[in-house]
This record gives C-alpha cells, structure tokens and sequence, in this order.
C-alpha cells in the first residue's frame, strides 16, 4: 500500500471518528429542546462546519497536535439535565435555552481571555497528575457508560433491544479483535472496518430501520439561537461559568497526556492559542445552536489504539467534515449510520482512556491511607453517575447541573485532597512504619 493510500485511509477513519463523536449531540439536545426536524438538522450542519474548521486550525495554528476538539461532553451532560429538570423547576425551554446561550458566550470568551493570560500555568499547578487520574478515570466511565447504553438500545423504559445488542457485541469483539491481532497495519484501521461493516451488517439484519434524519431535511444552515434569545438567567450563566473553567481543564489533562505520546512538550504559546481557538469557536456554536467546544480527552483512546499520529491525516478527516457540514444531502446520508453501531465501535476505541487513566499515576505506591486520593474521588463520582436525575430536581436548577454531574463533583473532591492533605507525610510515615518492622 503507497504512502498516499495510507494516508487517505487514515483520514477517512479520523473522518468517522469526529462525525461519530459529533453528530449524537445535535439529535439529543435538538430532541430535547423540541426542534422541528429542518432545526435539528442545521444544527448538525452547523456542528459538522464548526468542528472540521476548528480542528484544522487547531491541528495547523493551535496545540498542532491530532486532537479532536467539538462539541463538549461536559457541556452536553449540562444541557441535557437542564432540559430534563426544565418541567419541574418551572422553567420553559425557551428560557433555558436563552440562559445558556448567555452562558456560553460568557464561557467561551472567559476562556479566550484567561488563556491569553496564561491561566494554564495555574490550572497545570492545581491538576497534579492524581487529579488528572481521577478525571480520566470518571471520563471514560461516564462515555463508555453511555456508549454501552447506545449499544443494546438501552431505552428512557428501562428496556433493551436483544437483537440489537447482540449485532452490536458482535461488532464491538471484532473491532477489539483486529485491535488485538491485527497485523501490520490493519490494527490501525480497526473502527474504519468496525464502522462500515457494522453499516453494513445493519442494513441487511434490520432492513429499513434507520435513526437518522429524511433526505429533505436540513436545507436552512443559517439560524440563529435557535434555542432560544439570549437572557439573563443568573443561576444557569453562573453554572455554565463554572463548568466552562472546569472544561479548560479537561484542555489541560488532554494536552498532557497527548505530549507524552508524541514524545514531545506543549509550549505556552500552543495552550494559549488552543484556548483562543477553543473560546473563540465556542462562542460561535452559542449563536447557532451548537455546544461550546472542549478538546476530546477520547482522542487519547484513537490515538493509542491506531497509532495514527500524522496531522495530515487529521486534516484530511477534519476537511471532510467541513464539506459535509456545507452539503445538506450528504450530511442526511450519513446520519443513517445507526447509533448503535457508532457506539459500539466508539465503546472498544475509549477503552484505551482507561490504561491512559493507569499511566498517569503510574509508579505511585498506595497504602491503606493514601489509597483515598484515588479511590474516594473515582468511586464518589461513579456513585453520583449512577443517581437517577429524578432524584435531584427538588434541588434548587442552578445546582443540579454541578451536584448531579459525577464528573463534577469527582474532580472537585480531587482538588479538594489534593490541596487540603499532606499525602507525602503519610507515605513517608508508612514507609517508616514497614522499615521499623521488617526484620
């Protein structure tokens, strides 16, 4: 195979790595915020542009690294419980949506502007690498959790779709098992073959069942705050704040551990132009109804797992994204990929942030107190993940977005140990304690 050819099919898997990553969150936030389907399908139009253009000039201008960066899972996890919990508290969608899209915008040139004072150099000092541990470990539960949900067809019932699981296990084991025993370079082509043949398989078990949306949809790519006009709504601008510092740290855990594959170390300069690039193009998905951006801690699990490391290849997939954002009949073509294939392939590609999670704190030594600075955080979030929203909507909206998030509420309870327990004194007095009593 040329050079070119590998090329090509490196793009065209980084292509369907971003589209699967990215064309879920218009349907779910355009489903919850009742749009009509014309609505909906421009927003996705509008993801597809945005997410190619600032990968691009991310990969050229920003961080220069092969990163994904679209629209946010923090900030999607935030919209969606804020529309769920909208009927309870009182409070119509078109409000909710004017208060983010206030938020957003808030959020997106806070970043911009801490980052071009340099606030990564803070944020480096307070994600100390068991920090970063606990966010990679809950980010990739949270994802793979909801990846397995899209797998079986896990519905709001309770119920799952047997067949459907089943073709998805199918296409999850063949993908990890060219992963695992692929040679040469057909490991690193694993979720392409997973992608297309799980279509593939799709089409011919369950003819005529597609997810996506109709051909004719998706002919108007300009509107604005479809959502909803911006409005001051202090308890949702003042959550969206915070979680919009919390997703510049996510930016700070990527680029960290990105380096480390790369071999190489991010400057000052590539941060502060990521944040730029990053605020910027946040502000810009506000107006058109697309979340904020974040860069994709996923992109590790790619990474890894392909070992495609050349940003022209990224380029190439992120251009083809851009010119299905601007083509209305392709864009509905390919959202007839079913989503539980997507989710069964992206489900064995996030396994990776797992041994990424490992590799942050590797070489530390824990005992029976020390153990706390991982375990308490992990397992506290993984606890809030797994409360029904129901359970939280008799609290006050603007914290229901911070208290329900596992995520959240993990990092926080890291940085909390982190700055508040002196963990040195207590594996130096362990470390004592086996000296004095080994023979």
């Amino acid at each position: 195979m040329s050079q070119t050819s590998s090329l090509v099919l490196a793009g065209i898997q980084w292509f369907f790595f971003l589209f699967t990553n990215t064309v879920v969150v218009p349907l779910s936030i355009g489903h919850n915020f009742q749009l009509s389907p014309d609505a909906i399908a421009a927003s996705m139009q509008h993801a597809f542009l945005l997410t190619g253009a600032v990968c691009i000039l991310q990969a050229v201008f920003g961080h220069r690294y092969a990163v994904m960066d679209g629209p946010s899972g923090l900030w999607w996890g935030l919209t969606l419980s804020l529309t769920v919990s909208a009927s309870s508290a009182g409070m119509s969608l078109e409000r909710i949506g004017g208060g983010l899209a206030t938020g957003f915008l808030l959020a997106g040139f806070t970043m911009m502007v801490l980052g071009r004072l340099g606030a990564a150099h803070v944020l480096q000092k307070l994600f100390t690498p068991m920090v970063k541990s606990a966010m990679l470990f809950l980010m990739t539960i949270q994802l793979t959790m909801n990846f397995f949900k899209g797998m079986v067809g896990y519905t709001e019932f309770g119920t799952f779709n047997l067949p459907v699981a089943a073709l998805s296990v199918a296409i999850a084991f063949l993908v990890a098992l060219i992963q695992l025993k692929g040679r040469g370079r057909l490991g690193n082509y694993s979720i392409l073959i997973g992608i297309v043949s799980g279509w593939i398989a799709y089409s011919f078990v369950f003819p005529g069942q597609h997810a996506g949306l109709s051909s004719d949809s998706g002919r108007s790519l300009f509107s604005l705050f479809p959502w909803g006009a911006p409005t001051w709504e202090p308890g949702i601008v003042i959550t969206a704040f915070f979680v919009g510092l919390v997703n510049m740290t996510n930016s700070i855990t990527t680029l960290s551990t990105v380096e480390k594959i790369y071999g190489t170390q991010t400057t000052d300069q590539q941060y502060k132009r990521s944040y730029m690039l990053t605020g910027l193009f946040s502000m810009l998905s506000a107006c058109v109804g697309v979340l904020p951006f974040g860069l994709f801690a996923s992109s590790i699990g790619f990474l890894e797992s392909t070992r495609i490391l050349k940003r022209a290849a990224f380029i190439i997939g992120a251009s083809m994204l851009c010119i299905l954002g601007l083509t209305s009949s392709v864009t509905a073509f390919f959202a007839q990929i079913p989503p539980s294939v997507g989710s069964a392939v992206l489900f064995v590609a996030y396994l990776q942030m797992f041994g990424t999670a490992l590799r942050t704190i590797e070489g530390t030594t824990f005992n029976s107190k020390t153990i706390y600075r991982v375990a308490l955080p992990v397992l506290t979030g993984v606890a809030v993940m797994n409360i029904p929203a129901e359970a939280f909507q008799a609290l006050p909206i603007y914290l229901i977005p911070i208290i329900s998030n596992g995520l959240v509420i993990g990092v926080l309870v890291s940085l909390i140990l982190e700055r508040s327990v002196n963990w040195s004194k207590m594996e130096n007095a362990s470390t004592a304690n086996k000296a004095a009593t080994s023979p």
